[in-house]
Parts: structure tokens; C-alpha cells; sequence
């Protein structure tokens, strides 16, 4: 089984310095050396389950740039699996936050399984991965390897992006299935103190995710280049003007081409006409379903807002095989509404073929947005949040997981229950109702986006993590 590493741009820390100040920028430039000498000789590698499509991914391409810009040697391998080992992690997900997924179990017969897929791309590890070596396992999926890495006599740290706020017996069973692998790391990083489980006696540090606001997805954008892009992927009326380009990371330029799938009645709107958007994956979790309705059902039918429900092209996430099941659900019930409705509603899965040019697309998705939605049913960070904030657009997010964490009553509106669609809709119409309102919460969102939730924080914290790990002083705080 042939391991996949990803190609790496190698990136530098001196461009934060103008954003983050000369005091901050100083501290961070000093952090670089001290990991630099702290790392000679020491290779750091990541693992998980997929290069594209989601937010774990996008954050290892550019944390692992910065580290390699600082001198580190950083590796980043995607591990590999049949369509059974990811249908098993899928449910291992859903279980995670709660539900039950597809109904399947996670008894021996999948541990079996999963342990197996595990052993063989261990094998391909066991090759390359020396001892001293910092291996950090991203998620559940390759929780497997970690006993198989600590044989190699490797340094181990597990990395949960997941978790939910309360626990019920789909949680206790992912835990119970993931147990044996984690209580064999060094060290366990959450991005939320609620999200460690009681049971875990191993050190724990707690580093919430953050955003690169120089990565394809988050770079400045002019505003008549944002009209280009839409226009040409079919999200709104296509205008003469500039061309859609955008500047890829390695500083050379590059052009969209490819367009959306879109479901929808009628034309597309026009620039001027607002739009509410969310950005997600087509999971169930993430509600779009329940987004679409509550647009329906109670946001003023006679305004000329409009709602795109924006997601990836199914193909083209590869450790997610419920997409294609959720993308249908949402396409029946769009199917079921009033025309007037199916009208002001699209359905947009993005092309997926260059991962730099569907990033440009969400950028523009993004900057163009009246209002930023993501309200998700349970949600272990939700970066999408953090990106609109940094791109100054009012948020209207659930008062779940790590968006209530980025989220404050300056910088947008959180929602008690997100299963409430009336009170959703009054969120999403006040701020129609308001420009000046939304626009003051934009504005206090890219300054809070800054000051917390930007890649500099994040390099740091790993800094202090990998001194702790090296010099033997593991104490959990």
C-alpha cells in the first residue's frame, strides 16, 4: 500500500510581521530559531486520511510550509485505505459527534479491519520514519498507527480535531473503539478543553486550529476580480471585465476555469443582488439541509436575497463516502419547494480538479457574502467561521463546539439552537434588515480573527509543545 505525501510549499514567517506588529513578529521569528535547533537532525511528520477537502488538510499545507520556511524538516503523508476502511471511519466520525451515522457497528470485525489497514501502511512507515522522529496523527481514522510509530521508537503526538459537547453512547462507543491506539501517544492535543474525555491519563494541550490569511483561500482579493471568479463558475450573472485569475502559493499566477455544478431555477442572481452563504462539506452534521429550509421558510421571500448552499464536488473528497447520499437528500427536499423559493436557493458543489483554484473560488464565495451562515448540527472547530471573520463578513454560526469560541456577540450571532429555523431566519433578516449593523460585526470579526485565530499563535504553541516533548517534560497543564 503505497503512501501519498503531498507536495509542500515552502513559505515565510517575515510576511506576518506587518500584520501581527514588530513585538509579535519578533517573538515569532525568535520561536522559529529556537525550533530550529531544538529539531536539527529530527524530522516532524504528519499523518491523516486525506489531501483535500477539508480543513485538516488545508492547515497542514500551510503550517508545514511556515515550519519548513523556519528550517524545520517537516513531512506530511496522507495514509491510505479501501472503501471499507473509510466507510467504518465515516461512522467512526458520525459517532463522534454524537450520532449514529449509517447505523453500522464498530465491533471486532471492523477493529479487525482497521487494524489491518493500519499494519499495512505502518509497513510503509517503518521504512522512513527513524527513531527521535515527532509523528503527529491527525484524527481517528489513523489512530492505528500510533502503537506501530511508538515501536519505531518515534515521539507520538495524537492530534484531535473533533469532538462534541456532550457525550452519549455514539460517542462512548468511538472512544471505546479508539481508546487502545490513543492511551499509547506521549502527549494528546484537543482543540477544546470540553472535548478531552475523562477517561485519558496522558498529557493534553490544548491548541485550537487557525487560519493562513496568505493561503490561496484567505489572500487579498479585488473586488472586480471576485465578480469575474463567481461569474465564471456560474454562482452569479457573468459580467465583462477582468479576467478570473488569482495568484497561486507559490507566487506564480493562475486562472479558473473550471465551473460549479449548480442546482437551481432560473438565472443566477446578479452581483448586486445579497447573498447568504454557507461553506461545507456535504455531511449531515453541518446542516445544510436545515440552512436551506429555514432560508425558505423565513427569511422575507419578497427581498432579493438569495441563499447558496456551497460544498466540493463529491468526487473529489476521498475520505468522505456519504457526500454523494447528503448532496441527494438536499437536492429532493430543494426539489419539494415552491418555485418562488428554488429561485433565491442554488445548491453548488465547486470543482475539485486543482485544490489552489477551488480555494480561490471559496475565497471569492467568501469575500462576496453578505453573511457568512455555519450552523452546524455539532462541529469539532469549523475554521469557515474564523475564514469569513478574517475576510470582515458577519457571521450567523451555532453556539456549538469551536464556533462559540470564535465567534462573540461584536463579531456576529449565535444561535442557542441550532435546530431552531424561525430563530434562525430572524438572525439571518436582521442583518438583511441592517447593513450597518452587519457591517460593524464584520469589522470587529477581522480584528478578533486576527488577534486569536491566524497561523502565528498556532506555530507558537506547537513550538512549546515540541520543547516539552523533546526535553522529557511532559506535565499536563
Amino acid at each position: 500500500m503505497k503512501l501519498v505525501e503531498p507536495q509542500v510549499q515552502v513559505l515565510p514567517l517575515q510576511r506576518f510581521v506587518p500584520l501581527i506588529g514588530d513585538d509579535a513578529g519578533k517573538v515569532l521569528l525568535e520561536q522559529a530559531g529556537r525550533a530550529r535547533e531544538l529539531l536539527a537532525g529530527t524530522t516532524v511528520w504528519n499523518i491523516n486520511t486525506t489531501a483535500a477537502g477539508g480543513g485538516v488538510a488545508e492547515m497542514l499545507q500551510t503550517l508545514l510550509g511556515y515550519s519548513r520556511g523556519a528550517g524545520v524538516d517537516t513531512r506530511w503523508v496522507v495514509m491510505q485505505g479501501d472503501p471499507e476502511f473509510f466507510r467504518m471511519t465515516k461512522r467512526m466520525h458520525n459517532f463522534f459527534h454524537g450520532s449514529p451515522g449509517d447505523g453500522g457497528a464498530l465491533g471486532e470485525a471492523e477493529r479487525a479491519h482497521f487494524e489491518e489497514v493500519a499494519a499495512m501502511n505502518g509497513q510503509e512507515l517503518a521504512a522512513v520514519v527513524r527513531p527521535g522522529d515527532v509523528v503527529l496523527v491527525h484524527d481517528p481514522q489513523p489512530a492505528g498507527l500510533v502503537p506501530l510509530l511508538k515501536a519505531r521508537g518515534a515521539s507520538v503526538v495524537w492530534r484531535s480535531h473533533i469532538g462534541i459537547d456532550a457525550t452519549n453512547e455514539w460517542t462512548d462507543a468511538a472512544w471505546s473503539f479508539v481508546r487502545p491506539y490513543v492511551e499509547q501517544a506521549d502527549v494528546c492535543v484537543f482543540s477544546r478543553r470540553e472535548y478531552v474525555p475523562s477517561w485519558l491519563e496522558l498529557p493534553v494541550r490544548i491548541i485550537p486550529p487557525s487560519i493562513d490569511p496568505f493561503a490561496v483561500k484567505n489572500a487579498e482579493l479585488a473586488p472586480d476580480v471576485v465578480q469575474a471568479i463567481l461569474g465564471r463558475v456560474g454562482l452569479v450573472r457573468e459580467t465583462d471585465g477582468v479576467p478570473p485569475v488569482f495568484t497561486r502559493l507559490d507566487g506564480s499566477p493562475a486562472r479558473v476555469d473550471h465551473v460549479a455544478d449548480v442546482v437551481r431555477a432560473g438565472p443566477p442572481p446578479g452581483p448586486e443582488q445579497p447573498l447568504v452563504i454557507q461553506v461545507s462539506r456535504w455531511d449531515r452534521l453541518k446542516d445544510m439541509h436545515g440552512v436551506m429550509m429555514g432560508f425558505a421558510d423565513h427569511v422575507d421571500g419578497t427581498s432579493e436575497a438569495h441563499l447558496s448552499l456551497v460544498g466540493p464536488n463529491v468526487s473529489g473528497v476521498t475520505d468522505d463516502p456519504e457526500g454523494a447520499e447528503v448532496l441527494d437528500e438536499c437536492i429532493s427536499a430543494w426539489q419539494q419547494l415552491p418555485h418562488s423559493a428554488r429561485a433565491r436557493i442554488s445548491l453548488v458543489c465547486l470543482p475539485m480538479h486543482d485544490t489552489e483554484e477551488n480555494a480561490a473560488i471559496v475565497n471569492a464565495v467568501q469575500r462576496h457574502a453578505k453573511i457568512v451562515v455555519q450552523k452546524s448540527l455539532a462541529e469539532g472547530f469549523g475554521l469557515t467561521v474564523s475564514e469569513a471573520m478574517w475576510k470582515s463578513r458577519p457571521v450567523v454560526g451555532s453556539a456549538i463546539g469551536g464556533i462559540q469560541d470564535q465567534l462573540d456577540e461584536a463579531s456576529g450571532v449565535l444561535l442557542p439552537d441550532p435546530t431552531d429555523l424561525e430563530a434562525f431566519g430572524r438572525a439571518v433578516q436582521g442583518l438583511l434588515d441592517d447593513p450597518a449593523a452587519a457591517s460593524a460585526k464584520g469589522e470587529a470579526a477581522r480584528q478578533r480573527a486576527i488577534e486569536h485565530f491566524i497561523s502565528t499563535r498556532h506555530l507558537v504553541q506547537y513550538v512549546s509543545l515540541f520543547t516539552e516533548l523533546t526535553n522529557g517534560n511532559l506535565a499536563d497543564s
